[in-house]
């Protein structure tokens, strides 16, 4: 494998800043020092950078197998990458869904091919595959996805006795999508009768409302504590689910945990009039109150990662009338710029930012050997640079539904440099595309 040297970057990790040299050896961090003087096939001067640790998104929808028209693992990985996310993990609901131990096996194969950037995926729960969850390996899949309301395919896990046993049994994570069916189907025949078939996108979060969320989020935590089970909930998107959580104890020793992504922490239902359907999401985009809400439970430690729920679907899909038109949009590519756009703003500081995306992600999911600059530890590593803006369009875009709900937005800074698994794989737009990823290990 080739060696790079990092020259005078700031570094950004584990809630400081320094200048310092970074030498990188066949895949791993070797020094972290005061200008090292090695010979490398790879100099980067970094003067001016930002290096920080690669983010780590433990939540995407690649779209592969089954559904490759929206997108698949090879350009969601290299947009990924683009985006300074250096590993991913990927949600089962593809088409068929990820339920057997084969199925699973068949999208580790697709990635080890394909795959620009580490990966690991997770096995999915119905109501009837309890022996095959059980049979899963906790030191090579990040954890188990439950569905506990709207969802695809046979995915919806609502029989209480399968939820019992799950939380009862699963010896690995649980992460969650919470939000209650009964109460969204109660909702929508609501505004049904109101509006006929003439609902408009502005109503989805009063349909998945904060009521929908917080009765299946706190159902979730209730049946972890009963059981002991390590539970992780998923794109919290309320002021009030943020009271589920803790933020007294190290994250190291919490049994339930929670993510926030970028999308609920930038857009209000304010934007539905300008975006519309492009920021359809389950759960929903909700107030500007819910948004910061959830902004200051990040900040505050209730809320342990930030990640993105990247799940492309087409232009056309998406231009068809709100209640046929799939909700979920493409986010790797733009998630950390946005993240970097924040910071200098002032809501959120450089270290957090770090923290969110990549060490709590390793210490939630006990990653091994990644989400630090650590001697020993993979390279899996972003340069940034602060003072270097540039516009989204649809020509620099890299997702293969070919659009982003961020077109037009100018953010301030650019991710310049991503190293993934040691290798330099994308450099001021340019790809080595010759290595791929690895699969993401757990020490569990």
């Amino acid at each position: 494998m080739s060696s790079i040297l990092i020259k005078a970057a700031t570094i950004v990790n584990e809630g400081r800043q320094f200048v310092a040299d970074v030498l990188v050896k066949d895949g791993l961090i070797e020094r972290i020092d005061n200008n090292i003087d090695a010979h490398a096939d790879e100099v980067i001067n970094a003067e001016g950078l930002h290096l920080l640790p690669g983010a780590i998104d433990d939540q995407v929808h690649f779209r592969e197998p089954g559904l490759t028209q929206k997108a698949n693992i090879y350009t969601e990985a290299r947009a990924a990458v683009a985006g300074g996310i250096t590993s991913f993990m990927e949600m089962p609901n593809t088409v068929p869904n990820t339920l057997t131990q084969q199925l699973l096996q068949d999208k580790y194969d697709i990635a080890a091919q394909n795959s620009l950037a580490n990966y690991s995926f997770y096995m999915g729960a119905s109501n009837d595959n309890i022996d095959e969850v059980l049979r899963t390996d906790a030191r090579n899949v990040c954890g188990v996805k439950v569905f506990m309301g709207s969802s695809t395919g046979n995915m919806l896990v609502d029989n209480p006795k399968t939820l019992e046993n799950l939380f009862s049994k699963s010896p690995m994570l649980i992460a969650t999508h919470c939000e209650d069916e009964q109460t969204i189907k109660n909702n929508l025949t609501h505004y049904k009768e109101l509006l006929g078939d003439d609902i408009t996108v502005d109503y989805h979060p009063k349909i998945r409302n904060t009521e929908a969320c917080y009765l299946s989020s706190s159902m979730a935590v209730e049946l972890a504590k009963k059981h002991g089970a390590r539970l992780h909930i998923l794109h919290i998107s309320t002021a009030k689910e943020t009271e589920l959580f803790d933020n007294t104890i190290p994250l190291k020793d919490k049994k339930i945990t929670a993510e926030a992504c970028v999308h609920h922490l930038w857009f209000s239902d304010a934007d539905y009039a300008t975006k519309g359907n492009l920021i359809k999401w389950n759960p929903a985009v909700k107030s500007a109150a819910d948004r910061d809400g959830i902004l200051k439970a990040v900040l505050d430690g209730r809320i342990d990662v930030l990640a993105t729920d990247h799940a492309p679907h087409t232009m056309e899909e998406k231009a068809q009338a709100y209640l046929q038109a799939p909700s979920g949009g493409p986010l790797v590519q733009h998630a950390l710029p946005a993240l970097l756009a924040m910071h200098q703003q002032g809501k959120m500081s450089l270290e957090q930012i770090v923290e969110k995306t990549a060490h709590n992600v390793a210490i939630c999911f006990q990653v091994e050997k990644r989400g630090f600059v650590r001697e020993g530890y993979w390279a899996d590593l972003v340069l940034a640079d602060l003072n270097k803006p540039w516009e989204v369009t649809k020509q620099n875009t890299l997702y293969k539904c070919g659009w982003s709900p961020f077109e037009g937005t100018t953010f301030p800074a650019s991710i310049t440099h991503t190293i993934v698994s040691g290798n330099l794989i994308y450099q001021n737009g340019n790809f080595n595309e010759t290595i791929k990823g690895k699969r993401l290990i757990f020490e569990r």
